[in-house]
């Protein structure tokens, strides 16, 4: 049976919005080299309406990827620096007397925007990390009992040391499960880590993204079509059932004093499902699942001490998970 019009319409929608979104390395890459798996996660987290905890050195340009992903789909993006002495409102924005009218109004914070890095996000107290659940899973800020919705589409993007805790406030269980993926962003290869004091030798100026040739390649109107698209993504019972054995493995697993959630299992599902889009198909298989399984459980399981000590790893945990669950056929 041919299409209707309509469905045409937005099949064709569809199409252009992935091609638009496949471009985005090619323009990201301008600016940031060899960090593929990380713009891939984050285009899955805009996609699948989710956050990204990004965990790196310093130095791994975590916040050159942000930009330049905001720039290259024509978001809004702004950064905050979590320190110690950061307060909720700083984050979420607060009231503010006017003389002039003698009344309160409010004043944003820099969360009302598209993209927010949030770098350093373990550096500040509890209290305020905590500004950012509301923002994260109601996409909205209630100062003075007055609901105020985000833009859309809106990502928190938070970064966080791996090496140096000293002075740190770990996040808690609870505000890891809010994010969608944790990306880990590597140092480079020698040959890009050539190529990046190659260009900065040419004059790359990171603060200047427009002058590396970084483009606008997408939009919201791009990725509203590329999420009505991943909503009609197939997930057979099969898949449902093989992403549910894998989350319930890690509770039984020796190594772990916590394993994923039903939360996890669902944004292990909302992951599969965006990436099988991206590559092109309107079905979910078990691969699918097997390639976001790292970046969507890693950070929502708890290792156990000795089992830490002996040098087990959240990774090397799902990774055995991955091989002993049934994989369906």
């Amino acid at each position: 049976m041919a299409p209707t019009t309509d469905s045409a319409g937005n099949t064709e929608d569809a199409a252009a919005a992935r091609a638009s979104l496949e471009t985005l390395r090619t323009e990201i890459a301008k600016a940031v080299v060899g960090q593929d798996p990380a713009v891939t996660g984050l285009v899955v987290a805009l996609l699948c309406r989710g956050h990204v905890l990004l965990e790196g050195v310093p130095g791994v340009a975590k916040t050159l990827l942000v930009r330049a992903l905001a720039s290259a789909l024509e978001l809004d993006t702004k950064r905050v620096q979590f320190t110690p002495d950061l307060m909720p409102s700083d984050v979420t924005g607060s009231l503010v007397y006017d003389t002039r009218t003698a009344e309160f109004s409010f004043q944003p914070g820099p969360v009302f925007t598209n993209l927010l890095l949030a770098d350093e996000i373990n550096r500040t107290p509890p209290k305020t990390q905590s500004s950012l659940l509301e923002a994260m899973e109601e996409r909205q800020v209630t100062v003075d009992g007055t609901p105020r919705p985000l833009p859309e589409p809106f990502l928190v993007a938070a970064t966080q040391n791996p090496v140096e805790y000293e002075g740190t406030y770990p996040l808690p269980e609870a505000q890891l499960d809010r994010f969608l993926l944790k990306l880990t962003i590597p140092l480079p290869s020698r040959e890009d880590e050539i190529d990046v004091l190659t260009r900065h030798a040419s004059g790359f100026d990171p603060r200047d993204l427009r002058a590396a040739g970084v483009r606008p390649v997408a939009g919201p109107a791009e990725l509203e079509a590329a999420r009505a698209a991943v909503a009609e993504t197939t997930v057979s019972a099969e898949i449902t059932a093989y992403v549910v054995d894998i989350c319930r493995a890690t509770r039984q697993s020796p190594s772990l004093t916590l394993g994923v959630s039903p939360r996890g299992a669902t944004a292990l599902l909302a992951a599969a499902r965006a990436w099988a889009w991206l590559t092109g198909r309107d079905y979910v298989t078990p691969d699918d699942v097997k390639a976001l399984a790292l970046p969507a459980l890693r950070h929502r399981v708890q290792l156990r001490p000795e089992a830490e000590m002996e040098g087990v790893t959240a990774d090397s945990v799902i990774n055995s998970v991955l091989t002993q669950v049934p994989v369906p056929r």
